[in-house]
């Protein structure tokens, strides 16, 4: 099986979220310490909203330590 990322580019980061791995539990959103997460409208792998980011994300890499099932990827700019 091979996993398609939805890579979102900000200022500070790269943002990527896998909905295949994603099952909308929302840790992310919760400990996201910018609130930079939000719900979005591609579903994931249960059928539940997955998530996304926008350009207030500082690429702290919280998100993708918290997440459960490795779903998300964050790489900071040099």
């Amino acid at each position: 099986m091979e996993f398609k990322g939805r890579v979102l580019e900000h200022p500070k980061g790269t943002w990527t979220i896998y909905p295949s791995l994603c099952k909308g539990c929302g840790l992310c959103i919760e400990k996201c310490p910018t609130k930079a997460i939000t719900w979005s409208e591609v579903l994931g792998v249960y059928g539940t909203p997955s998530v996304e980011s926008n350009n207030k994300c500082i690429a702290c890499g919280i998100c993708q330590m918290v997440c459960p099932d490795c779903a998300i990827y964050v790489e900071k700019k040099k």
